[in-house]
């Protein structure tokens, strides 16, 4: 459909789109560091405090004309009406004819939040206090296991967005655990995996919550048979299922039929994305290791943080700021992909739910009326714990040919202050950061080099091997220490950066239809592989072309030989 129709624009042909191509003509040659050298005040003009963290995005490649520019795109593209529609319950995500509304389940403002004209407060709040009561009696030990002893270990089954939220911010709040209940997150359908996850685990000691949306999700619902099965196998009766067994699902009936008591049955809404979904019930796990008070915590943070969405100006509003540079470098300096790097070993699994966040939201190539896009979207998201990092991938983030910006997190602050363990680890954030922008030149690198002694014959040739660029941007996210509010909000912070950049670029950010073709496949691969006879029979053959009929056959192959 071409740009004559009666939908807007795309971005790409929009007056203000042109205004930021002919103004990246002008940062293009400008270095970061001889704009930092002029003494222009950069890191308090451009520096953010939202919900307890800080967002210094000064080292970045902008000049005071860059974020007024962007945001003349923003509101070209109406991403302050989109905002409100979000919060409002609007039907944003058009494909399902559905809203999103994971906010409402963190919505501390006393106001109803409507879905089809029902108020669905009184619903969240019902679910949250039966959350409160379930997690109390298995923390007070008033609920036990079959054999009378208290839960020890709590089993997660799930995957996607019931899994990697809930993981990371297990993980993220390991200081605030309890005493004496651990947590497991079993998601991947490998038998390894099983494996180790029940390797050690008492039955008579072990709580299992099964996560699954409609209860029938593949390798949810396998690696909940083998759990129950493991159960039986050791000492639990199908009587006992009910004590050791609960769930999270919109299916009550499969669940009930599974041998779980419908009591223990927590719901799911279909206005809550699964990537989206840890503040809901999806976060029991996290909450009967962080407990009911820390958990609201959280929740807490996660709804400051939207309230500073929806108030701030644009220019001051820390996730339209993070969304609008990073379309900034992936239309208009060919960015292919975005590293987070958190230096905490508690955030380790940060990079991994915001790959999820981002990349199921906004990895699409059409947009929301059809039309395939002609300009990038969507990022590949990596990363990894810092100071780690250091030593594997930085080297290409510092000299490779690839152009990647990069957010740093950093509490102020260890949980764990083991003799300037924590000061090292800021210096080398901080270096890091520096060293992207700074860069060395090749006068530099010809002085160290001389200073050195290096031969003059092999001088030249080292020295430009030596040279670092720099001018690479980062953001630097700061906070005091990570407590459960302020986990909350950096979580909340990168899920309405998703939503700006997928409203820039036109996309739902709140489908997922490339999944759910893997899911289609996946059954019919999965028949063939169990059937006996094979790809002998025709019409099953007929279903896939020769590379995977192929890989069919030598995995049977395999299989007849054991």
């Amino acid at each position: 459909m071409d740009s004559s129709s009666k939908f807007p624009l795309p971005f790409n042909q929009l007056s203000q789109f042109k205004s930021l191509s002919d103004h990246q003509k002008e940062i293009q040659p400008l270095k970061m560091a001889e704009l930092f050298a002029a003494g222009s005040g950069r890191f308090s003009a451009f520096n953010i405090k939202a919900a307890g963290l800080n967002l210094d995005y000064s080292k970045n490649r902008i000049n005071d004309k860059t974020i007024p520019l962007l945001c003349d795109l923003a509101r070209a593209c109406s991403l302050p009406e989109s905002i409100k529609s979000m919060f409002n319950g609007d039907l944003i995500n058009q494909s399902e004819n559905r809203p999103a509304l994971h906010s409402a389940l963190r919505n501390f403002s006393g106001e109803p939040v409507l879905v089809d004209g029902k108020d669905v407060m009184p619903e969240i709040q019902k679910t949250m206090k039966r959350m409160k009561e379930f997690c109390w009696s298995i923390r007070s030990k008033h609920w036990r296991g079959f054999s009378n002893k208290p839960f020890k270990d709590v089993v997660s089954i799930g995957i996607g967005g019931s899994f990697l939220g809930p993981k990371l911010a297990s993980e993220a709040l390991k200081p605030y655990w309890g005493k004496g209940i651990a947590c497991h997150y079993l998601a991947n359908i490998d038998g390894s995996d099983l494996t180790e996850v029940l390797q050690g685990l008492n039955p008579e000691t072990t709580l299992f919550i099964v996560q699954s949306k409609s209860f029938n999700t593949q390798e949810t619902l396998k690696n909940a048979n083998e759990c129950r099965e493991w159960f039986l196998l050791n000492g639990g009766t199908t009587d006992d299922l009910a004590r050791h067994f609960s769930a999270v699902t919109s299916n009550v009936e499969k669940a009930k039929q599974f041998g779980i008591n419908e009591q223990n049955i927590f719901p799911m809404w279909d206005w809550v994305g699964g990537r989206y979904s840890l503040w809901s019930a999806i976060g029991l796990p996290l909450m009967l290791t962080i407990g009911y008070k820390n958990f609201r915590e959280m929740l807490l943070g996660a709804y400051e943080m939207d309230c500073h969405f929806q108030e701030a100006p644009l220019e001051q509003n820390m996730p339209v700021i993070m969304g609008l540079l990073g379309v900034w470098y992936v239309n208009f300096f060919n960015a292919q992909s975005h590293a987070v790097l958190p230096y905490d070993h508690y955030l380790r699994n940060l990079p991994s739910h915001i790959q999820q966040l981002d990349m199921e939201s906004n990895g699409k190539s059409v947009d929301v009326y059809g039309r395939t896009l002609d300009y990038q979207a969507g990022p590949i998201i990596w990363g990894g714990v810092g100071s780690n990092g250091q030593h594997a991938y930085h080297q290409l983030l510092h000299q490779g040919t690839q152009f990647v910006p990069c957010d740093f997190i950093l509490p102020l602050t260890s949980h764990n202050p083991v003799d300037q363990f924590h000061e090292l680890l800021v210096s080398n954030c901080l270096s890091q950061s520096q060293a992207l922008m700074q860069g060395k030149s090749l006068a530099q690198a010809r002085s160290e080099l001389a200073d050195s002694g290096v031969d003059s014959d092999q001088l030249e040739t080292v020295a430009l091997q030596k040279v670092i660029s720099g001018n690479r941007p980062s953001n630097t996210l700061y906070f005091d220490i990570s407590t459960p509010k302020t986990v909350g909000a950096l979580i909340a912070l990168y899920e309405h950066k998703v939503f700006v950049q997928g409203k820039i670029w036109g996309v739902n950010s709140f489908d997922q239809w490339g999944v759910e073709l893997g899911k289609q496949l996946g059954d019919k691969v999965h028949d063939a592989l169990l059937s006996e006879d094979g790809l002998a029979d025709n019409a099953m053959a007929a279903e896939f072309d020769e590379s995977t009929q192929g890989l069919i056959e030598a995995f049977q192959a395999m299989k007849n030989k054991l």
